[in-house]
């Protein structure tokens, strides 16, 4: 993430990069990984079932050979498909968060040639010879199936576990974590999965920094999921070869697969989620804008605090850099930093956010690496020596996540940042990066982890450092900070990292290509499991102009996890900064109007991610996850969903002015701005000049939002504005709690479900339900309607009671039981007591009775 500063790293890198005295980052960008080690289609091992053994759960396949096959039926729609050696038991990976499950009731038939496993919505057809899977639905149409051309569609290759799988032309794939390019489908891609650093990446990088090793395949308008649980790099090739069929493998490791049924691409997303695990409500200051620079100075760091307050942009966060660390030392402070932390702290609202990078500078005396290597914690050489690379300390040591007992150890010095008044941790450099280029710039490939008695080498833990990382930060917080709700960001995941930490998509190049490409890799990131995403707005490497960083900051601003953060300048005065300011009055005053809008949207954007952790949608959305009965929405991905009910549909482009979009069949969508209403299944193009970012609500819509703040927690939220776009009828779930601590997860929270309904032209209602009512820390005191494109009522009452007419939408919201028409706009505000017990009742066309 940084460039390399010749005092510290001349020597370490000077093998790998001979021609310069002083190597900025870029230099060690990193292309690809070690070389790739194909798949021998001439070499496939076929298997064929000797025998079939019905289990508790399913069926134990003999394949007369080194090896046993299992079909465990885990829920009505979910199938483990395993291959492992003779008298081996399945592994889960640390990803998986659920093992135990109560098997759904199935019956099981031997067909002759096939044996078939039926549940009450998917029928797992298993071929004998050769060996072969195929799933139907309840109704017994073909879901996926495997592909046999090539004489065997599953086995293993020279150690290497693989599967081929058949498909049609009209197939489309998503997911697989955080994937370069401008593209949604993934179909026609080949990918791989090794957890790379690779700074400035571009829309042809293949590796980055993310593996997780499941996607969804989508036709016939019906999705199904599958998880390669196997930690070691793995390939995809999907149907980058041929249409028929496409394949997946991994360097070594077990044959282990979850097949995961929908239809729905929800349904999918939700129960691999169930298998492993759900994210976790962050508190709320996490939602709020965050400010980063490499190489911040202690006195800029609250500089720029203190602008944004003088300049009324809102910001809850500033970050902290590896320049508050002494000498790069992990868990240390330089005194100007740490006086800037105090200072920032003692200012109204801020919160602050520390990276953390694993390398441990090798040095006597220092206390972390005299402990770790008084208990024997740091990864191993081939040799069985500590491994030592260079990192930012020079020559670093690595801990050996793998042990628990290190993990809370690492756990246990977070002490350090956090009685200096750190409230989030940032972890950095944990694929993990190593500057030494003989080895691809992370460790070699013989190093290993664990014990001596049970090594894993470093080609089946890479993928996983930087998720037990996560997990030892995370119960940091429960150690030090107990009750509250941990934040952790990190750069690097596997499958189930959503656990414990968001995501971060790296060091991306501020260009145009690089805003194009955060919308597909966030929405993929998303269909992963990880609502939790975001990019460095305005890009890390390189600088934007005003105009691609006031395009940045309208969409960005739609990021779960919203953050600008760019690269060092290396104390050159002549390379601007990349705050909102820099770039003169417009794009100051579009940032202002942007960000004040994502802190309106805090309720909407809160409840998202609470819904997120009890079903594992993403938040930031493509529009197949809502709409995939319309193929045309299946390869869009220069639009989003932000949640459920609104779409945006950003400038992309250098120059542009106008944007052309896509609104989805089934749907009515109305201009957010101007109220105008268009029909769905058309395109239409909408001016754009640059402080404009079109937006589209659904009909029938209500978006729950509130006033601005500087940053959240500055007020109450006494007043909660229902922005209503009604056609009939209108529902929403509003889900309230103390959004700080993990009471919630002990149920003190409230639910209160808000129904708006048009009985007929002249009459529309509102109806609220308390559902849960056990957080007793609520402010909220009243509602306020907000009804968009209506008339002017004759009359507003409750039961008995009429409401006042008052002169403006300000009023309203200040005094309870009272309403304001806006001609110019036809909105209607409405002022209704939180206590509300009865229908409230709006008349329209002189029809008040």
């Amino acid at each position: 993430m940084k460039k390399i500063k010749k005092s510290i790293f001349a020597v370490a890198i000077a093998t790998a990069l001979v021609s310069t005295s002083i190597a900025p980052y870029s230099a060690l960008a990193v292309d690809k990984p070690h070389p790739e080690i194909p798949l021998d289609k001439d070499n496939l091992e076929q298997l064929v079932v000797q025998s079939v053994e019905r289990t508790d759960n399913g069926v134990k396949l003999d394949f007369g050979s080194e090896y046993d096959g299992y079909v465990n039926l885990l829920e009505d729609d979910i199938a483990q498909i395993s291959i492992v050696e003779d008298g081996e038991k399945v592994k889960h990976s640390p990803g998986i968060e659920k093992t135990e499950w109560d098997t759904p009731e199935f019956s099981a038939q031997d067909e002759g040639d096939t044996y078939q496993l039926e549940t009450a919505e998917i029928t797992v057809v298993i071929n004998k010879a050769p060996y072969g899977v195929k799933f139907l639905d309840k109704d017994g149409n073909l879901i996926n199936e495997d592909y046999s051309e090539f004489g065997s569609s599953a086995g293993y290759e020279d150690g290497k576990p693989y599967v081929f799988r058949e498909t049609t032309p009209d197939e489309a794939f998503y997911g697989f974590g955080e994937q370069a390019g401008l593209e949604l489908n993934k179909r026609g891609d080949s990918i791989g999965l090794w957890n790379t650093d690779s700074y400035g990446y571009n829309k042809d990088t293949k590796y980055i920094y993310v593996s997780i090793p499941f996607f969804m395949g989508l036709k016939d308008k019906k999705a199904y999921g599958i998880f390669f649980d196997n930690t070691h790099r793995s390939y995809y090739e999907m149907a980058s070869e041929s249409d028929d069929y496409y394949y997946f493998y991994a360097d070594g490791g077990q044959l282990n697969y979850y097949f995961i049924y929908g239809p729905e691409i929800s349904d999918v997303v939700s129960q691999y989620t169930e298998i492993t695990g759900k994210f976790n409500l962050p508190p709320e200051w996490t939602l709020g804008l965050h400010q980063s620079k490499w190489e911040y100075t202690a006195d800029e760091i609250v500089e720029v605090a203190q602008t944004y307050r003088d300049k009324n942009i809102p910001l809850d966060v500033m970050h902290f850099d590896i320049d508050y660390m002494q000498d790069y030392k992990l868990f240390t402070w330089e005194e100007d930093y740490k006086q800037a932390l105090a200072e920032l702290k003692s200012m109204e609202g801020f919160h602050a956010i520390a990276i953390n990078d694993p390398a441990v500078k090798k040095e006597e005396g220092y206390f972390l690496y005299d402990e770790g290597t008084a208990n024997d914690y740091w990864a191993k050489s081939a040799d069985g020596t500590p491994f030592v690379g260079p990192v930012w300390p020079g020559d670093s040591m690595f801990p050996d996540f793998s042990k628990e007992e290190v993990r809370d150890w690492w756990a246990s010095k977070h002490n350090i940042l956090f009685d200096a008044g750190i409230d989030g941790i940032w972890n950095d450099m944990n694929e993990p990066a190593v500057f030494e280029a003989e080895y691809y710039w992370t460790m070699p490939l013989d190093a290993y982890f664990g014990y001596e008695d049970n090594k894993i080498l470093h080609t089946e833990y890479h993928n996983l450092y930087g998720h037990h990382e996560a997990e030892a930060t995370y119960n940091a917080f429960e150690l030090y900070k107990p009750g509250e709700r941990p934040f952790v960001l990190t750069r690097d995941m596997y499958a189930g990292s959503q656990r414990y930490s968001a995501l971060w998509t790296g060091d991306q190049n501020s260009s145009w290509e690089g805003l194009e490409m955060t919308l597909p890799v966030n929405m993929n990131v998303g269909l992963s499991g990880v609502p939790m995403v975001g990019g460095d707005i305005g890009g890390f490497a390189g600088r934007p102009d005003g105009e691609l960083f006031a395009r940045w900051i309208q969409i960005g601003v739609f990021e779960p996890f919203a953050r600008i953060h760019y690269d060092s300048d290396g104390g050159d005065p002549r390379v601007i900064g990349q705050e909102p300011w820099v770039f003169g009055q417009e794009v100051e005053d579009i940032t202002r109007k942007y960000v004040n809008l994502r802190y309106q949207l805090l309720p909407y954007l809160y409840n998202e991610l609470q819904e997120a952790t009890e079903t594992g949608k993403p938040v930031y959305q493509p529009l197949v996850y809502h709409f995939q009965e319309d193929e045309n929405t299946y390869d869009i991905y220069k639009q989003f969903m932000f949640g459920d009910n609104i779409m945006v549909a950003p400038v992309l482009e250098q120059g542009a002015t106008s944007v052309d979009v896509y609104l989805p069949k089934g749907e009515t969508w109305v201009d957010f701005w101007t109220g105008e209403k268009y029909e769905g299944n058309k395109t239409i193009t909408v001016q754009a000049e640059l402080d404009h970012l079109p937006i589209f609500v659904k009909q029938d819509s209500i978006i729950p939002t509130r006033e601005v703040q500087q940053y959240t927690g500055e007020k109450p939220l006494e007043n909660l504005v229902l922005d209503t776009y009604l056609n009939d009828q209108a529902t929403y779930s509003f889900y309230e709690d103390d959004a700080q601590t993990q009471s919630y997860q002990d149920g003190e929270y409230n639910v209160t479900n808000f129904t708006v309904n048009k009985q007929n032209k002249n009459i529309v209602t509102f109806e609220q339900e308390k559902e849960v009512q056990n957080y007793k820390g609520t402010k909220l005191k009243s509602y306020t309607l907000k009804l968009n494109n209506t008339e002017k009522p004759s009359k507003v009452q409750a039961a008995s009671s009429k409401y006042k007419a008052v002169s403006s939408a300000e009023a309203v919201k200040e005094t309870s039981e009272t309403y304001f028409f806006n001609e110019e706009e036809n909105i209607l505000y409405v002022n209704i007591p939180a206590d509300e017990k009865h229908k409230v009742q709006v008349f329209f066309n002189g029809n008040a009775r």
